[in-house]
């Protein structure tokens, strides 16, 4: 009778960790529409591709499955918010995803942030990183700005330094910026609760994973900051009437499993005619 009850409880663990394998493969494209209050949406917008959490080692999507779910979306501006990889190995595996993100043609490029994982890296591996992006027409933004213009509008793109390895400088990330629409990549939300007196009308990040493993709450988080602890591990979000999007990721660390969250590929769509009061909806 023993051996009975345990090859049942066996074969129902197998199933379980296989149907935990599979919520991996099963990505979810959200698309979240930024809107100025007083403009209803008329006015200028940038269509912002987001990825992060790639995690390379575990990783969902293959660079033609990426394109193929992208191919027909109106991309302006990619932002690739931090944990490309771990390991130094793994870094040749990033080229395909970075050709294909390129195919997409973003009239304003792609900017991105590093993550507590890339900083695992060292020395000439982390450089070598950094140089694999730079050359793969990826702008690395470490605790820094730069300015595009969408029709006639300027965005600040504000790259904050990874928070949760303490890396995070935000006077130097906002120095020097001129006036118009602050769209912030970082990498770890938690920096949100600390930014009070550094305006944003849009923040991206990820780090969270969405919790990965969720049962039914993710609490093996609760070590990653306030903003767990508030419920916020996924999603859009409003920190001192600023809205802030917390992205799921594309790959795994650990397990390579996912219960009570998928991957996700996130397509924004930005309001930067005026700099005022955000509304937010989903498309």
């Amino acid at each position: 009778m023993k051996i009975v009850l345990f090859a049942v409880l066996l074969l129902l663990l197998l199933y379980l960790i296989n149907r935990a394998y599979k919520n991996t493969k099963d990505i979810v494209l959200n698309k979240i529409k930024i809107n100025s209050a007083d403009d209803q949406g008329n006015g200028p917008v940038l269509n912002i591709l987001q990825l992060s959490d790639l995690h390379l080692e575990n990783i969902s999507i293959s660079p033609a499955e990426l394109y193929e779910k992208l191919k027909n979306e109106k991309i302006d501006f990619i932002a690739l918010t931090g944990d490309f990889l771990d390991r130094k190995r793994t870094i040749p595996k990033l080229i395909p995803y970075l050709k294909v993100l390129n195919e997409l043609n973003a009239e304003h490029g792609m900017y991105a942030v590093l993550g507590n994982h890339d900083y695992v890296l060292r020395g000439e591996n982390l450089t070598k990183l950094k140089t694999v992006l730079e050359q793969n027409g990826v702008t690395v933004l470490q605790n820094e700005n730069t300015v595009i213009d969408v029709h006639g509008q300027p965005v600040n793109i504000i790259g904050i330094d990874d928070f949760s390895t303490g890396r995070s400088n935000l006077a130097a990330s906002y120095k020097d910026m001129q006036s118009g629409t602050n769209l912030v990549l970082t990498h770890d939300p938690n920096i949100v609760l600390h930014m009070d007196q550094f305006h944003f009308d849009y923040l991206l990040a990820g780090h969270f994973h969405g919790g990965q493993i969720c049962y039914p709450k993710a609490y093996h988080l609760v070590k990653m900051g306030k903003l767990v602890r508030m419920n916020m591990i996924k999603g859009l979000h409003m920190q001192n009437g600023k809205p802030f999007y917390i992205n799921e990721g594309l790959g795994q660390t650990g397990v390579n499993i996912r219960i009570g969250s998928r991957p996700e590929i996130t397509l924004h769509q930005l309001s930067v005619s005026t700099l005022q009061t955000q509304s937010l909806s989903a498309m």
